[in-house]
């Protein structure tokens, strides 16, 4: 099990655990006098409202009517029943209600489901659970609220599965030839996502990569990765939004087209609720190289967010989510707020459009050079990637 995040935050100094910013929090071990207890919870009540008033008034200001009245909308399955929809998979006597949260939703009865299904298989990633950390029991909790954000340039500089792929390269999982084919293949989704057929394409060839091995070898490689790399990737400044939303009761969920396994050991390592991202199907503890629900891109993230929040009755229009990406904006869409988050030059203009917040944590980023043209600059990103992965 490697170290979590915030004991490597410790070590490195990059940023402070919500412990050592308010005190607090901390719980210790020695029981205090009562009046000593009493105060202590007085200053984290009043501690919590500061940060709840600042994510209100100057994080995430809250929309116009307009927008919170089209949010409201896709929120309005909070007057059904919803838990029995998980209770029995595909149930024919659940069609009627899934059908009407759909409707709710302003989807299609199938792409609720497909959602379900992500959800579903996030659920027995993550052990039959998928919250994988309980809330601070100091800290009460603003029901119904959450925070959704990207993994990718978003809260991890760089591309996770990319980052992954190295770790595995590294452990001739695959050839030189099936890496330089999966590294264009993730450049074209990353850059477009609008072309299904490379889409299916590099989904297939994802899936086929780890076909065959054992869920638990994949996973513990994934946690050496993490370890090892990932997580001195992180944006410090996301990292932070998301510990306020923490400390004001909120629910952190990531929501990522990186497998699911991973984005679970990341959430699960920085304390975050849970995560969803694009499942892998399995069979006695082996990958069968076939897809459960979607890819969690583009209308595939709002669909796995929509059956999440009609599992946890979550109130979208008291929700938030955090992208990078113009691929993301079905997701940003369709809560109560969106925030661009080091966003690229479509979703920068969207989110000028729309009103939205936009903050951006990278630090002396260089623009790409356009000489030699789009087509050049592409095979030189794939072969650049592919030296980087296998080295």
């Amino acid at each position: 099990m490697p170290h979590s995040y915030s004991n490597r935050c410790r070590r490195k100094g990059n940023l402070d655990t919500v412990t050592e910013q308010h005190p607090e929090f901390h719980v210790d071990h020695d029981p205090l006098p009562r009046r000593i207890q009493d105060a202590a919870v007085d200053t984290a009540r009043a501690v919590r409202s500061l940060i709840r008033g600042f994510l209100s008034q100057r994080v995430f200001p809250a929309k116009g009517d307009s927008a919170q009245q089209e949010a409201g909308v896709a929120s309005a399955q909070t007057a059904l029943d919803l838990p029995a929809i998980f209770i029995s998979k595909d149930d024919p006597d659940d069609d009627d209600a899934i059908e009407k949260i759909a409707a709710s939703y302003r989807v299609t009865g199938d792409e609720f489901r497909t959602g379900l299904r992500n959800l579903r298989g996030a659920e027995a990633a993550a052990g039959g659970n998928n919250r994988l950390n309980l809330p601070d029991p100091h800290i009460p909790q603003d029901t119904g609220v959450a925070a959704f954000f990207d993994v990718d340039n978003t809260l991890i500089k760089g591309a996770s599965i990319l980052l992954f792929a190295r770790g595995l390269a590294k452990r001739r999982f695959f050839s030189t030839r099936e890496i330089m084919s999966f590294v264009w293949k993730q450049f074209k989704f990353r850059v477009s996502g609008e072309h299904h057929g490379d889409i299916d394409s590099g989904r297939e060839q994802a899936l086929a990569l780890v076909k065959g091995r054992h869920v638990s070898e994949v996973t513990a490689l994934a946690e050496e990765i993490w370890a090892a790399t990932i997580a001195e990737r992180i944006f410090p400044d996301t990292k932070e939004l998301a510990d306020m939303h923490l400390l004001a009761g909120h629910e952190v969920w990531l929501v990522t087209a990186s497998p699911v396994q991973l984005a679970q050991i990341i959430a699960r390592e920085l304390g975050f609720t849970g995560a969803l991202g694009t499942v892998a199907e399995v069979e006695d503890g082996v990958f069968t190289g076939r897809m459960v629900g979607d890819i969690l891109h583009g209308p595939g993230k709002k669909h796995a967010v929509l059956a999440l929040a009609a599992h946890e009755n979550l109130d979208l229009t008291r929700c938030t989510a955090y992208s990078d990406s113009v691929n993301d904006l079905p997701m940003l869409s369709m809560v109560g707020t969106a925030v661009a988050v080091n966003p690229d030059s479509k979703l920068r203009k969207a989110a000028h459009k729309n009103g939205w917040d936009i903050r951006d944590y990278r630090r002396g980023r260089q623009r790409a050079a356009k000489f030699g043209g789009p087509a050049i600059a592409a095979l030189s990103v794939v072969a650049v990637a592919a030296w980087w992965v296998r080295r």
